[in-house]
């Protein structure tokens, strides 16, 4: 899991107020899209992403529109991208559901 919220949201400390609980999936790795979108190349995000080629990726936002972009820049460069269209406003939603922060 690819959480590609700022590190405030991430983190919990800057969370969107329509959510239920802050933080993020358990397990899951943080990766501003911003910092993502800035690399000019595919080397460059795969030095980022730090995963090997063809990788499988899911990625996750606040809504899914962030991680939707971080499915293309990703899909670009080899991974098996996937976006998690619910995101957190959903997962957040769900008392069942783990959260960290």
């Amino acid at each position: 899991m690819l959480d590609v919220r700022t590190e405030g949201e991430y983190d919990g400390t800057r969370g969107s107020t329509c959510d239920a609980r802050q933080g993020h999936i358990p397990g899951a790795r943080n990766l501003d899209v911003g910092v993502l979108a800035q690399c000019e190349t595919v080397e460059q995000v795969r030095e980022l992403v730090g995963l090997a080629d063809g990788a499988e990726i899911a990625a996750y936002c606040h809504s899914g529109s962030r991680s939707a972009l971080a499915v293309q820049i990703l899909g670009a460069a080899g991974y098996q991208a996937r976006n998690y269209a619910g995101s957190w406003h959903e997962w957040s939603g769900r008392e069942n559901l783990p959260v960290e922060a």
